[in-house]
Order: C-alpha cells, then structure tokens, then sequence
C-alpha cells in the first residue's frame, strides 16, 4: 500500500505541512499538547493505531477507552500540529440537516435510509449537547436554532417540495418551523428573505472541542505523536499484524483506525474514485454597533440562493465574532476560482471568495453598514480547510473487509460535525467486535466492498 503517489485534486496526498491558521486555531496556540511527541520516534508496537486527530480521532480513542481500553494500548498519529485538519477549520456549525437532503438522498439510497439519514444527524445535536454538558467542556457550545433563509423563489419551491416529500414518507417535522415574506425577513433580520425554516442546532469552538478530546485521552495513557505523518502501511512480515511507516519509525499495530477525511486514499489507494477533497474557505469579522452587545445574531443561518451556493453564519455568544463560511460552488466566481475548489491545498485563502463573501453579507444583512466600520471592525481573518466528499454523499464507516484489521471514520461530505458523534461511537464498536445493528448508523454508511461496486458504476448527484 504505498503512499508515493501525490495528486493534486486527489485524496492522495499528505497534509500540507505549511498551512494557514484558522480563526479557532489562532485563538487555541497555548494548548500544551499541540506539539506532543513531535521529536520523538513512534513505540515499535501498539494494539491500536488512530491516524488524524481531529474530532473523528480523537473521539474514537475516547470511545475506545470508555468500552474498556487501556489507553496506553492506543497511539495516535498526526501529520501535522494536533487537530489541524477539517475539524479545527470549519465553520463552527453543529447544525443537523432537517430536511433539505430528503429528497436526494432518496434518490440514491431510498427513501427508508434517507429517513435514517436524517434523523441521525437529528441525534448527533443530541449526543454533542449531552457530551459537552457531561463533561463540562470548554467549547463555548451554544445549543440554539438555525435557519434555513430561501433566498430565491426557485428555492423556496425546492424547500417546501422537500419537506412535503418528507413529511409523506413518515419525516417527523413537529420540530421545524415556517416563516415566508414579512415574517421570515422579520425573524431572521433579512431583508431579502422570501420564506425561512428554523429547526435546533448549535455552534461551538471545534478547535476546543477536539483538544479537549485529545487532551483526556492522553491522560488516560495514549500517546500522540504531531508532526508525524503515517506514510504506508504494509502487511506485518512476522505476524498478522501491520506495519504504518511514519516519519518517525515504523509501528506495528493490530488494528488500524483511519479518520483522515480528506487524505484517506494516501494509506488505502483504493478509495480515490470515490472520495474527492474539497477546499472550502470560512471568514471571520468583527461585528459593527447594529451586531453588538444585545444587537447579537442568537441563531445560525444557512442563507440560500441555490442548492449549490449558499452562505452559513453564526455569531460566536462568546466573543461576538461572526464565522461566515461560503458555499464550494457560486455562480458569481470565475471558473478558476470554482476549479480551484478540488484541491488539497490548504496553505493560503482565495481573495475573490473574500469579496464575494463581504459583499454578499452586506447585501443580506444590510444593517452591517461596512461603509462605516471603525479600525477593528469588519473582516478579521480567511483561512481554508479541507473537506472529503465520497462520490454517494455519505460517510464511509467501519471494518476495510479486504484489509483485516483495518476500520475507516471518514468522508463527512462537509458535514463532519452534524456526524461524528455517532459515527465515531460506532466505528469503536465495531472494532471491539460488535454487530453493525449496534451502531444505530444508516447501513448506506457502512464500508463494504459491495458499496464501491455499486458506487464504481459512476458519479451519483451530490448532496451539498
């Protein structure tokens, strides 16, 4: 399984080493395991090997001990600083989808799972806002309400035929509000709203998330080991076992975990049909007096024009700061700004997505009044992460059946934080040997061979 090959636009390739700073990673710099093992060479052998430490990682190892692991018997391998991947460079939404995706989702794996589809994301709200308050977790969590802002008629008729193809098949939409005109531009503070939905989510720090995470494993014995990336991994010659060559030594492991997302086909080649990175870029500004104080946006939003191109925005409870993430295709961008999207490249942000950003939230929240912003006000910072999208728009979950030994957490189509929380629980299970029927995932989740057949007929519409 060699790693040598790295392609641009592909998911074979390694982290850059090089990055750009999230808003949530320059404001988490002091954490003290941020470089942890950076010098130092991997253990010969562990039971159990993690590579990515980001949520879905570290959450897995978490998992792990909690079923009765011994942490010492895990190690973690991170190309990069701690957490630097997806899950410190999102846009700080845990929203679930309520809806929307119904009716493609159908369309792809039927109505049953697209049912199950939604409603896990439903439970993943469930799960983080019980985590986060079980354990106290400094991650500024914010359980609220999104909206889901048409901003176009087109896709306000989108909107309501999916909710009514829903709610046919046996949705539950007792949780969903409606709002259109007047009353829509009312509750959401957009002018140019023409309907709204608002259903629960949240937002947090993911950055503080995922270090939380990572931090209460390594108390409880693992070992995590930054700035060392896993570069192949073959068949133990002296045992069943596997041998992951790093930077730094080579491991040999029993069972190997892989959640690096958007890099999963560098260590397993055979995903690269069907799993493409995906450059997304988010911004952070500074809010003006009418955003302020007791003026502060309480919901998170997903302002639409299309299914394609769209904005998202929260508004930090903690600092005040707005997150503005835009959508990986805009009509209004050049085509080499669009091409540009199918890329690893996590090093620098585009600045015509910049003032397309700034100038699209101006026009929906005309209040903004950037005209008028003082020194200190208006946009703070861009930075770009990478998202996986899997060519069938659903996670790839558990046992890798032609490598024994080996599990997969990835693919999270972007969504990574509306999945995690019971795709990472899931994948422990299986690994400690328990059914797929006790995971309580969507089976369109579940890694099999028989999934990339059917996907290797060609591409299926996307999601997102």
């Amino acid at each position: 399984m060699s790693a040598l090959s790295q392609q641009e636009g592909s998911s074979r390739s390694l982290p850059n080493q090089t990055p750009c700073l999230s808003y949530w990673q320059r404001t988490t710099r002091a954490f003290p395991h941020l470089y942890a093992n950076k010098d130092a060479d991997v253990p010969p052998k562990s039971k159990y090997v993690v590579i990515g430490s980001g949520i879905s990682g570290s959450l897995t190892a978490f998992e792990l001990i909690q079923e009765g692991v011994k942490g010492q018997d895990i190690v973690i391998l991170e190309a990069r600083e701690a957490a630097s991947g997806a899950s410190s460079r999102n846009a700080g939404h845990v929203r679930p989808d309520a809806f929307r995706g119904f009716s493609a989702y159908s369309k792809v794996h039927g109505e049953e799972q697209a049912l199950k589809i939604i409603q896990d994301e439903r439970l993943v709200l469930q799960r983080v806002n019980e985590f986060v308050t079980k354990h106290n977790v400094p991650c500024d969590f914010n359980l609220t309400t999104t909206f889901d802002v048409c901003m176009t008629t087109d896709f306000a008729a989108y909107e309501k035929e999916s909710l009514e193809s829903f709610i046919k098949a046996g949705g539950d939409a007792s949780h969903i509000k409606f709002y259109e005109g007047e009353k829509a531009q009312q509750k959401t503070r957009v002018p140019g709203a023409i309907a709204a939905y608002e259903w629960p989510a949240g937002s947090s720090h993911p950055a503080k998330l995922a270090q939380f995470l990572l931090q209460t494993v390594i108390y409880k014995g693992a070992q995590l080991h930054t700035l060392c990336p896993a570069t192949e991994i073959k068949a133990s010659p002296t045992s069943r076992m596997w041998d992951v060559h790093t930077a730094r030594g080579v491991i040999t492991a029993e069972k190997i975990v892989h959640c690096t997302n958007a890099h999963a086909a560098l260590l397993l080649p055979h995903l690269d049909p069907y799993m493409r990175p995906n450059r997304a870029q988010a911004h952070s500004i500074i809010p003006v007096p009418e955003f302020s104080g007791g003026k502060a946006l309480q919901n998170t939003f997903s302002l639409r024009y299309s299914l394609h191109h769209f904005y998202s925005l929260i508004q930090r409870q903690a600092d005040g700061t707005f997150v503005l993430g835009v959508s990986r295709s805009n009509p209004t961008l050049s085509a080499e700004t669009i091409a540009g999207r199918l890329s690893t490249d996590d090093t620098r942000y585009n600045e015509e997505i910049v003032q397309d950003a700034l100038r699209s939230f101006g026009e929906m929240f005309p209040d903004y009044l950037s005209e008028t912003a003082m020194h200190g006000e208006g946009l703070d910072h861009a930075w770009t992460g990478i998202i996986a999208m899997t060519t069938d728009s659903v996670p790839f979950i558990g046992a890798i059946e032609s490598l024994p030994g080996q599990y997969i957490c990835a693919g999270f189509n972007g969504h990574g934080m509306a999945r995690i929380f019971t795709c990472a629980p899931g994948v422990a299970k299986l690994i400690l040997g328990k059914p797929w029927d006790e995971t309580g995932l969507p089976e369109c989740f579940q890694f099999t061979e028989k999934r990339l057949s059917r996907l290797s007929g060609g591409d299926l519409p996307s999601i997102w």
